[in-house]
């Protein structure tokens, strides 16, 4: 089993989107600390992944794709864009992915690959809240188009829509570019 954190918007999103695919055996939601200048906690999870069905350069491109990837905006100290690595070859792997990602971007990708220093879980009330509360507005609101997105661009990754959650997903295709 091979993890990588990954952080760039709300760890509800986060966690329901990479929840969502085929060779993801857990999620950890909660906020990780890199080294300074970002040792600072921000929201992120841990992706815990099985290579022989889901490689690193697919949870990148599915990461990079499901948050505002391409933007600093006002809200990156609590949803730092990154992908924080366990060692010098996931650094370098990840690195790779990201330079070549580059090119079907329209605006430079500002999520940076960081070293991995520590992490703090959520509370439990907020774990597996997608999950959970499928129908709240926040779920319908800023999930359910990301959940739409991964599904039409990643198919062949995706989980059947029932195990992810027993509602149907919204179709509008679109995602909040502040979470």
């Amino acid at each position: 089993m091979n993890k990588i954190g990954f952080g760039g918007g709300c760890h509800w999103c986060t966690e329901a989107v990479f929840q969502s695919l085929i060779g993801v055996d857990k999620v950890e939601q909660g906020w990780i600390a890199s080294q300074p200048p970002f040792d600072a906690y921000s929201e992120a999870v841990l992706v815990h992944f099985n290579r022989a069905e889901i490689d690193l350069r697919v949870l990148l491109e599915v990461h990079l794709r499901t948050h505002a990837s391409q933007h600093e905006h006002r809200l990156r100290s609590k949803y730092r864009s990154a992908a924080y690595v366990f060692d010098d070859a996931q650094a370098a792997e990840a690195r790779e992915a990201l330079t070549r990602l580059q090119g079907e971007f329209d605006a430079p990708i500002v999520t940076r690959i960081l070293p991995f220093e520590s992490f703090r879980e959520s509370a439990p009330r907020f774990q597996n809240y997608y999950r959970d509360n499928p129908d709240r507005p926040f779920c319908r609101n800023y999930i359910d188009p990301k959940l739409a997105l991964l599904r039409r661009r990643f198919g062949r990754h995706a989980k059947p829509v029932e195990s992810v959650s027993d509602q149907p997903f919204n179709e509008r295709g679109t995602t909040n570019d502040e979470l």
